[in-house]
């Protein structure tokens, strides 16, 4: 199973450890995050990895060069949704994607890995922890999820807090079949509001993944959940990086 590992924005918020490096070379604990995102693929048995680079892609492409890289040349312009496409044409054998500003463990990955489903979505149940001390980044900025005998009924920032399950991590995987069906939704709605609004994005380029992911769960896409209860964290600003430091691994 290959990683295909999204990183191509520049991360303003993490300013000013973005101002000349990309977002996943800062440092948690003296380790980058990216390499602590490689330690939780090598322990969830995955070793094929593919970058999408954007931002500084060429440090990247230095500090690993064993990596598969697909470049998104407009990442100005678009999000994470299109930035994921980059990698469209290594979608026809299973994978499980990340962004690359997330610490998760390799329990995580092996849950996704073992998963019978066709796309599986990994869910912190302990994520309101993980808001306690985030003051610059609130509860109602989390990609939460609802669920419903063993299946994502939801994944949407609305939902309120105390009807979340918990917090997608960004981590998902897809089947052969599964990035089929993640593909063909991609290009239907891509048809239909490119240069438009879709969803919550101003227009279909700046969207997220978890946009084409409710649609898609609108349309009957079934979507189950392997659940990691905290050994998660998101580094989106500085006050996040800061907690890391001293909260991560215990």
């Amino acid at each position: 199973m290959r990683a295909i590992i999204i990183g191509a924005g520049r991360g303003r918020r993490l300013m000013p450890t973005t101002e000349n490096a990309p977002k996943c070379f800062a440092e948690v604990q003296g380790v980058s995050i990216l390499d602590w995102i490689l330690r939780a693929f090598r322990e969830g048995g995955i070793d094929d990895v593919c970058f999408v680079g954007g931002y500084r892609i060429d440090a990247v492409r230095e500090r690993y060069p064993s990596f598969t890289f697909r470049e998104n040349s407009r990442w100005q312009e678009n999000n994470i949704l299109d930035s994921l496409l980059c990698a469209e044409d290594l979608m026809d054998e299973p994978f499980i994607c990340s962004y690359c500003d997330t610490l998760f463990t390799g329990d995580a990955v092996g849950k996704l890995v073992r998963s019978e489903s066709d796309i599986a979505l990994n869910v912190d149940t302990d994520w309101v922890e993980h808001y306690r001390y985030r003051t610059q980044h609130p509860p109602h900025d989390a990609e939460k999820v609802t669920v419903a005998d063993g299946v994502v009924t939801r994944v949407h920032r609305n939902i309120e807090a105390a009807d979340a399950y918990g917090e997608f991590t960004g981590l998902a995987r897809f089947s052969s079949k599964g990035a089929q069906l993640f593909r063909e939704h991609y290009h239907r709605c891509r048809r239909a509001f490119a240069g438009k609004a879709f969803r919550e994005a101003a227009v279909f380029e700046m969207a997220y993944l978890i946009h084409l992911l409710q649609e898609m769960i609108e349309a009957g896409v079934e979507m189950a959940h392997a659940d990691t209860p905290g050994h998660y964290r998101e580094i989106d600003t500085q006050e996040d990086l800061d907690l890391a430091q001293r909260i991560w691994g215990t």
